[in-house]
């Protein structure tokens, strides 16, 4: 479980992104953080393994102060996936995956034998395990970064919009394998991003922030379209709705 307690970040140039955030992150499913650019989502994610440090306030994982830890051994014990990938050009797929686990200490033969069993969990063809991320489609890439983020067993898997970079159809694929890779591996799941119908169709809890880095409303996503809590949340809702799987 993560908590957050009262936690504000205010960053240098003095921007408040997140403002007294009071939230508890089940276990086991997936929460996702919705929200239009400037509402703090991205930066709620990247406190849970220091990427960001809060200005104040406390965040537990099981209990936990995670500021008691050091930050780059949180770090790689948190997997990781962002937008358009991050993999490293001049390695190949196999050896991208196998990276946290030799970083950790894992003997390479290993981590790359890890890394070959993963990429057929995340449904990547074995033929290109030598091949090099420009290689790639966006969509193979992305599964490259799932299979990464995978790659040390973590309980806690952070993904930061992974799929918007794609085109519709291959988003689609990936969001589904996504359900299917958490109703498998049975991780903690955050994910951040800007589309409402994406929030509804893989968040068992849903959590829209409005500017400020407030919380608008939380909930399941049937509760949120059944009983919006306010004009904003309403609104927001219907603005995604002329494409939406919800009509």
């Amino acid at each position: 479980m993560i908590e957050f307690r009262a936690v504000t970040k205010r960053f240098a140039d003095g921007t408040l992104a997140v403002s007294e955030l009071d939230l508890v992150i089940p276990p086991r499913q997936i929460t996702v953080f919705v929200g239009s650019s400037g509402s703090g989502k991205t930066t709620v994610l990247r406190m849970i393994n220091r990427m960001v440090d809060p200005t104040s306030g406390t965040i537990l994982i099981d209990g936990d102060d995670i500021a008691t830890r050091e930050p780059v051994a949180l770090r790689r014990s948190i997997g990781y996936v962002m937008q358009n990938s991050g993999l490293l050009p001049h390695r190949t797929v196999v050896d991208n995956i196998a990276t946290v686990p030799v970083l950790r200490g894992e003997k390479r033969a290993d981590a790359r034998a890890r890394a070959r069993e993963l990429m057929t969990v995340v449904g990547l063809d074995a033929k290109l395990a030598d091949r090099y991320p420009a290689q790639l489609s966006g969509g193979q890439q992305q599964r490259v970064g799932v299979a990464r983020g995978l790659a040390v067993d973590p309980n806690i898997l952070l993904m930061d919009e992974p799929f918007g970079a794609v085109d519709p159809l291959v988003r689609v694929e990936l969001q589904t394998e996504l359900k299917r890779l958490q109703h498998e591996l049975d991780k903690t799941v955050v994910f951040v991003t800007h589309d409402i119908d994406e929030a509804f169709l893989l968040g068992d809890q849903v959590v829209l922030f409005k500017p400020g880095g407030t919380i608008a409303q939380l909930g399941t996503p049937s509760e949120l379209l059944e009983s919006p809590a306010d004009d904003f949340v309403a609104e927001f809702i219907e603005a995604g709705r002329p494409r939406s799987i919800l009509r």
